[in-house]
């Protein structure tokens, strides 16, 4: 499927400059760049996540996937 480049241009333009942390425990992490992403609360979010998302499989046995709304979640099973 083609996009057309003014629409192609204005999604580079919308994920462009974005940025992301993650905070675990009462720490956060540096800022880093980040090239595309599933912006909350968005238009566009709903069908981001679709695509982001829509062939992701798990390729350790015994690991789970949960696909729910705009969130996935990869339950990774290891041994202690």
């Amino acid at each position: 499927m083609n996009v057309p480049d003014d629409v192609y241009n204005w999604l580079v333009d919308f994920f462009a400059g974005r940025c992301h942390s993650t905070r675990f425990n009462g720490i956060t992490s540096d800022r880093l760049a980040i090239s595309a992403s599933i912006i909350q609360g968005s238009a566009i979010g709903p069908a981001s996540c679709v695509v982001n998302a829509a062939d992701l499989t798990t390729v350790t046995a015994g690991s789970l996937i949960s696909k729910y709304a705009d969130d996935t979640y990869i339950v990774i099973a290891c041994s202690v």
